[in-house]
């Protein structure tokens, strides 16, 4: 068994510039925990395999395609392959989130 604490994890530097740490990565799938501080996004970018979210805290926005959703604790959103999305944190508290690629992408994410 393996287990590995999101504390201990140390944040990989990113080109969004945010605190992001990789907590999971087999050649199956990558999982990744995002946290932004009050005014802190993602910029926009679109990754090669589908991926899901899950929002571990707090409240934040999610622009996927077209749509723009404000989601907070708990709620999941998927995204589909090559469709250009981003997170912000308009709120005044933290945001984190869980984000899960699957399968392990074998190119890089595109920034837009």
């Amino acid at each position: 068994m393996k287990i590995v604490s999101v504390a201990d994890a140390h944040p990989a530097p990113n080109p969004h510039h945010v605190d992001a740490r990789k907590i999971y990565d087999t050649e199956h799938a990558v999982a990744v925990v995002i946290t932004l501080e009050p005014g802190e996004a993602l910029k926009k970018h679109a990754t090669p395999v589908d991926v899901f979210f899950y929002v571990l805290e707090g409240t934040g926005v999610v622009e996927i395609g077209e749509e723009r959703k404000e989601v907070s604790k708990d709620m999941l959103v998927d995204s589909p392959a090559k469709i250009p999305h981003r997170w912000m944190n308009e709120s005044s508290g933290i945001f984190r989130v869980l984000v899960v690629k699957i399968p392990r992408p074998t190119t890089e994410t595109k920034l837009l």
